[in-house]
C-alpha cells in the first residue's frame, strides 16, 4: 500500500510535470498574442462579442500560440542550453524529452483548428495554423539561425493573432484588420530588438545572428528608432480608417505614441542599458494600452 510520503511525492512529482508542460506554451508570451486577438474580435462585432465567441478565441489561441511555443523548444533544445535567459526551459533543462515537446506541440495546434473550425469558421482555424507555421517554420527554423532580419520577416507571426480574432466573429478579412496586423507587425522588431540588447551576449554565446550581434548596438538602436517612425502614423492612420474607433483610441495612440518616439530616440542617443530596458518594458505596456483603448472604443461607440 502506498504510504502518505509516497503518495504526496507523487502527486508533487505530476504537478511539476504539469507545470512544466504549462511552461511549454510559454504563458507570458501567450498572454499579449491572446489580449491582441480580443482586441480584433471586439473590433469586428463591434460591441463586446458574445461570450462564446470571446472563448473560442481565447481557448483556440491558447491553443495555438502554446502549440508553437512547445514547438519552438523543441526545436531550439540545443540554443536554449546554452543561452543563461533559456536554459531552465523543460525541454533545455532535460524535465521534458524533445519528442515529447514535439507531440505536444502538435497536439495542441490540431486542436486549435479543431475548435476554430467547429466553433467559428475556416478562416480563423487557418489562420490560427498559419500563425503557428509561420513562426515555427519561417522564424524559428529558417530565419532566425541565418539572418539579422529574422524578427523583422518572423514578426508576421506575431501580427496573426489579431486577424484570428477578428475572423473568428465575421468570417471575412477587412482593410481595418490588416491595420491592426500593420501596427503589431511594426512594432515587434523595437520591442525584440530592445530584448536583443539587453541579451546580446547570450545570443552571442549561442551563435544567433541578432542585428546587436552582427551588425553593432549602434546600428540595431538606429533600427529601432526607424521601425517606431514607421509605426506610429500607422496607428493614427487606422482612427481614420475605420468609423468603429473614438477619441479614447485616438488620444491612446497620440500619448502613447509620442512617448515610445521619445524612449527610442533617447536609446538612440545614449546607447545606456538603462534606458534600453525602459523602452523593452514600456513597449509591452504600449502594445497593451493601444488595444484596450481599441476595445474600450469598439464596445461603446455602439451604444
Amino acid at each position: 500500500m502506498e504510504t502518505a510520503v509516497e503518495s504526496g511525492s507523487r502527486m508533487r512529482g505530476l504537478t511539476r510535470l504539469m507545470l512544466d508542460y504549462l511552461a511549454l506554451t510559454k504563458p507570458r508570451v501567450m498572454s499579449l498574442l491572446l489580449f491582441t486577438a480580443m482586441g480584433g474580435a471586439f473590433l469586428a462585432a463591434r460591441a463586446v462579442p458574445p461570450w462564446e465567441y470571446i472563448l473560442v478565441v481565447l481557448i483556440g489561441g491558447f491553443l495555438a500560440s502554446g502549440g508553437a511555443s512547445a514547438l519552438n523548444m523543441w526545436y531550439e533544445d540545443d540554443i536554449d542550453q546554452v543561452m543563461h535567459r533559456t536554459d531552465h526551459r523543460p525541454v533545455a533543462g532535460g524535465r521534458i524529452k524533445p519528442m515529447n515537446a514535439l507531440i505536444f506541440g502538435i497536439a495542441l495546434n490540431v486542436a486549435s483548428f479543431a475548435v476554430f473550425y467547429i466553433f467559428a469558421n475556416v478562416l480563423a482555424a487557418a489562420l490560427a495554423i498559419a500563425g503557428s507555421a509561420l513562426y515555427v517554420v519561417l522564424y524559428t527554423a529558417l530565419l532566425k539561425r541565418t539572418t539579422t532580419q529574422n524578427i523583422v520577416v518572423g514578426g508576421a507571426a506575431g501580427a496573426i493573432p489579431p486577424l484570428v480574432g477578428y475572423a473568428a466573429i465575421l468570417g471575412v478579412l477587412e482593410l481595418e484588420a490588416w491595420y491592426l496586423f500593420a501596427i503589431v507587425f511594426f512594432w515587434t522588431p523595437p520591442h525584440f530588438w530592445a530584448l536583443s540588447l539587453l541579451i546580446k551576449d547570450d545570443y552571442a554565446r549561442a551563435g544567433v545572428p541578432m542585428m546587436p550581434v552582427v551588425s553593432g548596438e549602434a546600428a540595431t538602436r538606429l533600427q529601432i528608432l526607424l521601425y517606431t517612425v514607421l509605426m506610429l502614423p500607422l496607428t493614427v492612420m487606422f482612427y481614420f480608417a475605420t468609423s468603429k474607433l473614438g477619441v479614447v483610441y485616438l488620444a491612446a495612440a497620440v500619448v502613447l505614441g509620442v512617448a515610445f518616439f521619445a524612449l527610442a530616440l533617447r536609446l538612440w542617443r545614449t546607447g545606456e542599458r538603462k534606458d534600453t530596458a525602459n523602452l523593452y518594458k514600456f513597449s509591452l505596456a504600449y502594445l497593451f494600452l493601444l488595444f484596450v483603448a481599441l476595445m474600450v472604443d469598439a464596445a461603446t461607440l455602439s451604444f
